[in-house]
């Protein structure tokens, strides 16, 4: 067997949350001055201290609590888990940003990263700056670096912009650049958060091939955070699920996404936390029962923080193993998703006959050309039984994912 090449013992991560008393429409600069000036004079006591904690308390968040894993070389793990898992805080204790509460890390070999818009470059450098220094903080040579430069800038494709400070870079630009950057310097170990969602199709099928590539044929280390399933099930062989910071299931990438479809997927998905991108608020199945023979309308709730022409939202149909049977956006049937800053609402009505007796899961996205804000995977979850009446009712026999509402047309008869 490979040698472990990451070692996970222990691992918990804690975070302090300071809580202060809110004003309605909040606090003026005088009697935020008059506040702390008094707090300052006065010397709480018994009773007085009691009411002070009222106004200013503190609660401990375990982010992550008691992980223990190893990744062996070679080896692409992924890393999957609802909204609020844990994951991305321990793709950052595993990246060294952040330091664990508790336990122990060990790696053995240089990391690269992937996380977020806006981590790894500076701002104020060129393209070309950036590519040296990211290289030189690896550790390379920069006759190393120059090696690769040529094949950097071609897989990014941003060879027009070089010598631009990467402030100016779209947010497509800049991951691109910031992937091909990671992924060509040679690392030992490369790990990818769920940033590759803000690239457009191709560029990320591109990435999921260079991935695969660097770990079959190079023998490098890939850990890949994403809520797409079947890109996990294509690109990984072994992986964890997180739920609620610990480690509920580690295992094959069979097991990983059958533990992920059933972790928490319903009828029923909400996210009322504030955000400053368009996101989902609240998706709702809202036919009860559902039956081969009726209609099924689901409700989604979204919320843009400001006008937003040409954004797009749409739902999948996937089945339990996370194939894609197909996907809807309004545009598919010459209606406009609305751009204006607010919460919206629409309800998709699936046709009744549409659906075989079987389990299907739902996921949504929310996108404007190329840059894909929000995609949740899964949604919501779809358990459909046998109708009593029509020609739905009686399916023995019938193979594959859906009805489709054929029509024959019997010739010389």
């Amino acid at each position: 067997m490979p040698k472990a090449i990451i070692t996970v013992e222990g691992l918990g991560k804690r975070y302090v949350i300071d809580h202060q008393k809110q004003r309605r429409g909040g606090a003026t600069f005088r009697e935020t001055l008059t506040e702390k000036v008094g707090s300052l004079l006065r010397r709480p006591s018994g009773e007085e201290a009691g009411k002070g904690q009222g106004k200013n308390s503190k609660e401990e968040f375990w982010a992550l609590r008691d992980l223990n894993f190893e990744v062996h070389q070679g080896e692409v793990l992924g890393i999957v888990g609802r909204n609020g898992a844990g994951k991305s805080t321990l793709l950052k204790v595993l990246s060294r940003i952040t330091e664990p509460t508790s336990g122990t890390v060990r790696i053995a070999g240089r990391v690269a990263s992937l996380l977020e818009v806006g981590t790894g470059f500076h701002p104020e450098l060129t393209g070309r700056e950036n590519i040296f220094l990211n290289g030189a903080i690896l550790g390379m040579a920069k006759t190393e670096i120059a090696k690769k430069f040529e094949e950097i800038v071609d897989f990014a494709g941003v060879e027009r912009f070089l010598d631009t400070p990467v402030k100016r870079y779209s947010s497509g630009m800049y991951v691109r650049l910031a992937f091909a950057v990671a992924a060509h310097l040679e690392p030992e170990i490369l790990i990818v958060d769920e940033v590759l969602a803000v690239g457009d199709a191709d560029f990320q099928k591109k990435c999921l091939g260079k991935m695969q590539n660097v770990a079959a044929s190079e023998g490098r280390t890939v850990l890949f955070v994403s809520h797409n399933m079947p890109a996990v099930r294509k690109l990984c062989t072994r992986g964890l699920l997180l739920e609620r910071g610990t480690l509920k299931l580690a295992g094959t990438v069979d097991e990983i996404v059958a533990g992920y479809a059933d972790s928490g997927a319903g009828n029923t998905y909400s996210n009322e936390a504030a955000s400053s991108k368009p996101h989902i608020v609240a998706a709702r199945v809202l036919t009860d029962p559902l039956m081969t023979d009726g209609d099924v309308d689901i409700r989604v709730e979204w919320e843009l923080p400001n006008d937003l022409p040409g954004v797009k939202i749409g739902l999948g149909l996937n089945t339990s193993e996370g194939q894609r049977i197909f996907d809807c956006a309004p545009e598919d049937y010459g209606a406009k998703s609305p751009h204006t800053k607010g919460r919206h609402s629409a309800i998709l009505r699936i046709p009744a006959g549409s659906l075989l007796a079987k389990e299907y899961f739902v996921s949504i996205g929310i996108w404007r050309e190329s840059t894909l804000f929000e995609h949740i995977d899964p949604a919501l979850h779809l358990t459909v039984a046998r109708g009593t009446t029509g020609p739905y009712s009686h399916e023995s026999g019938r193979d594959g994912l859906v009805n489709i509402n054929c029509r024959w047309i019997f010739e010389n008869s």
